[in-house]
């Protein structure tokens, strides 16, 4: 079975994000049924400090036990789906501070995004599909865009609108296949997940 990781982009109080995450979540299983197993990753659960590792983790993996616990978890999947706001055009300083702990864990694998901001979390998904490049993964073209003017009330009532179940799918659909088609690469350079 595929192990996807929802990966909650946000740290700050009051943040969308877990609600935003559990609506993904929630589709995705139900549409993948019994192919996939999704499970929420919280940031706010790991509370990594600014990266404190005095080697890149392309050289060699952190030392800090933070670091190992962040590790062992990301490396336990075989896809991701980050949930991303939009701060200043660029995705929260806690999502891109995670992703920069590792590097092995993320290679071969697919990743999506649902970004959520006035226009969506466009720019900063841009951004982060730089970011998966450089670290070998494979970001899929489909993307949920969700509006705080049309898919929230006050910016806080999560309200989606009907049109996103349809693009979480897509999203899901493709994510799979691409998880699925990785799965050699994955096996052939190591990167095979502990659940495999």
């Amino acid at each position: 079975m595929i192990k996807i990781g929802i990966i909650i982009g946000s740290t700050r109080p009051g943040r969308n994000g877990d609600r935003v995450a559990q609506w993904v979540r929630d589709l995705a299983a139900e549409h993948a049924g019994d192919t996939a197993r999704f499970e929420l990753v919280d940031l706010s659960d790991y509370a990594l400090p600014l990266l404190d590792e005095a080697i890149p983790a392309a050289r060699t993996p952190g030392r800090q036990p933070h670091s190992r616990r962040w590790a062992e978890r990301i490396g336990s999947y075989d896809a991701y789906i980050f949930v991303t706001p939009e701060y200043n055009t660029a995705p929260p300083a806690s999502l891109t501070n995670a992703i920069d702990y590792l590097y092995q864990e993320w290679g071969g694998k697919p990743v999506a995004y649902v970004g959520y901001g006035i226009f969506g979390a466009v720019m900063a998904v841009q951004k982060l599909r730089a970011q998966a490049g450089v670290l070998r993964m494979a970001d899929i073209g489909p993307q949920v865009a969700l509006s705080l003017h049309e898919d929230f009330v006050n910016f806080a009532d999560f309200r989606p609108r009907e049109q996103h179940t349809a693009e979480v799918h897509r999203l899901v659909d493709e994510l799979l296949a691409w998880a699925r088609a990785l799965g050699p690469l994955r096996t052939a350079s190591g990167t095979v997940p502990q659940n495999a």
